[in-house]
């Protein structure tokens, strides 16, 4: 098994910066493909949001990069993408002086000379509004991009200026295969230092992920069981009703295992499986999750099961399968369902399977974890529980619910109130994020920006946990390439997904959590 290393100088150790009150430095945001969804219903929501808290300093602007001529119309759909996605009204008194800091400019990403005309702009801008040489670079655009901006970037002196702090945050998909990935680190590498590259995944701005590691390590009643003695299996889900929305030409390419499971899951799984780390700074967290992917041996490709939506049914309305989708092949062979087991082969983990599965048009939105428990050995109790329509006695199982319905769960079993037997019932304690702590507008990127703005990377994916990600995933891509699937469409657009991936757990005598 290979040694958990990663290969970052003492130079590139993440540090929280000296901020008050982690309160980032004056920076500018330069957002290329800030014409695009993202821009305008998250990551302009959460910079207003970091705005309305106090968290942002006062020297800061947003510059919003794109090919399209937009001018002042473009800080106009940003107030009208804030309005309606931040949970923002419109008489806030914070809206109209953020706006006053929103920019745009017009280039095309290959046009060489349009990067020399934007350093004038940004210089332009930071004396204007006494902001330095701080800067923050968001691609938001489309994959095929991301080399041209970065080396035009590097060529053109702004990665490296000669006062101030650069970052760059680089949207997923990394890479679509193992060697990809390791070409676009390589190029983005040569521009930008580790130290500066910001790999985000949005998952990991949600409370409920974060919480993963609270709930593990600050009680002192669930660590001591959370290993292979105590944990009979673990459930991955990630389920949505959606379908590819007008996206068919990204998603042909793409698929469930390339756009979910390679990254989101994986970054799930690591969190519930990984070693306490030896602090929550950056390094020691991502070194611990490398660890848990390190772990994992090959996945056999008979652990790896596929589908595809047809027509259905959701929330009672009809839709399309997934090959009569706008501007998707007919005959497609790309999967919109993946579902896998591995294994961590560790002292902690040894033996345990860890299930798997993502979905587009699923009977329910759902992303959730599921730590089911070992029954005891011996079962004493009323078996059945008949007279109270029980049912078996079920094992404990632990629940967290990422999105939607925010919380976690225990399930234990309870003696039925009678004055004659011992049936046992499942029950469930059940915690609730909007019970507990109120509604939150939040939609997870206010933490990352922030923690990127700050220089923490934390919650940013390092080259080497990319790369071995990659490395589990990409044969069974490869196998599911050099075969065209026979059976597609295999499920029913508002169903729980294919035969096979039921038959994936019924193999080990295990069944999907029913939601």
């Amino acid at each position: 098994m290979a040694t958990a290393q990663m290969s970052v100088s003492p130079e590139d150790l993440s540090k929280v910066p000296t901020g008050t009150a982690h309160i980032p430095e004056p920076t500018i945001v330069v957002i290329f493909g800030a014409s695009g969804d993202l821009t305008k219903r998250k990551l302009l929501p959460a910079l207003f949001h970091l705005e309305q808290n106090g968290l942002l300093p006062k020297e800061f602007a947003i510059v919003g990069v794109a090919r399209r001529a937009l001018g002042d119309e473009f800080a106009a759909d940003m107030r009208a993408g804030i309005l309606e996605f931040g949970g923002v009204s419109e008489g806030d008194a914070h809206l109209d002086e953020f706006i006053k800091k929103v920019r745009y400019f017009a280039m095309n990403f290959d046009d060489a000379a349009g990067y020399d005309s934007l350093k004038s702009e940004l210089d332009k801008i930071a004396k204007e509004l006494n902001i330095g040489g701080n800067r923050l670079f968001y691609l938001a655009t489309a994959p095929e991009y991301f080399t041209e901006i970065i080396e035009n970037l590097g060529a053109k002196g702004l990665s490296k200026p000669s006062k101030g702090t650069v970052r760059a945050v680089i949207e997923k998909p990394f890479g679509h295969d193992l060697e990809s990935a390791k070409e676009l680190n390589r190029q983005v590498n040569a521009v930008f230092a580790e130290r500066q590259v910001f790999r985000i995944d949005h998952y990991l701005g949600k409370e409920t992920v974060q919480n993963i590691l609270v709930f593990r390590f600050a009680n002192g009643i669930f660590e001591p069981v959370w290993n292979r003695n105590y944990i009979d299996h673990v459930q991955i889900t990630a389920a949505e009703t959606l379908g590819v929305e007008g996206r068919g030409p990204f998603y042909e390419k793409a698929g469930a295992l390339r756009d979910v499971v390679q990254n989101h899951v994986m970054e799930l799984l690591s969190f519930v499986a990984m070693e306490p780390p030896m602090s929550f700074e950056s390094q020691s967290v991502r070194l611990e999750k490398l660890k848990v992917w390190q772990a994992i041996p090959a996945i056999p490709i008979t652990n790896a099961v596929r589908g595809q939506y047809g027509p259905g049914a959701i929330d009672g309305k009809t839709v399309p399968g997934y090959r009569s989708e706008e501007r998707v092949d007919p005959e497609s062979g790309t999967e919109t369902y993946a579902g896998v087991k591995l294994e961590i082969d560790n002292w902690r983990w040894a033996g345990v399977p860890f299930y798997i599965r993502a979905g587009k048009r699923m009977a329910k939105r759902y992303t959730e974890i599921s730590i089911q428990f070992k029954q005891p050995p011996m079962m004493i109790f009323n078996r059945s529980g008949s007279e109270s329509n029980c049912g078996d006695i079920q094992p404990n199982v632990i629940t967290m619910r990422i999105q939607p319905d925010e919380g976690i769960s225990l399930r234990f079993g309870s003696k039925v109130p009678s004055t004659q037997n011992m049936s046992v019932c499942p029950v469930t304690m059940n915690f609730n994020y909007a019970d507990a702590f109120g509604k939150s507008s939040a939609n997870g990127y206010e933490r990352l920006l922030l923690d990127a703005m700050l220089g923490d990377q934390t919650l940013f994916a390092h080259r080497d946990g990319v790369e071995t990600t990659w490395a589990l995933y990409t044969p069974i891509l490869e196998a599911w390439a050099a075969k065209k699937p026979e059976t597609f469409p295999n499920y029913a657009a508002g169903s729980w997904g294919p035969d096979c991936s039921d038959e994936l757990l019924k193999r080990d005598g295990h069944t999907w959590r029913k939601l």
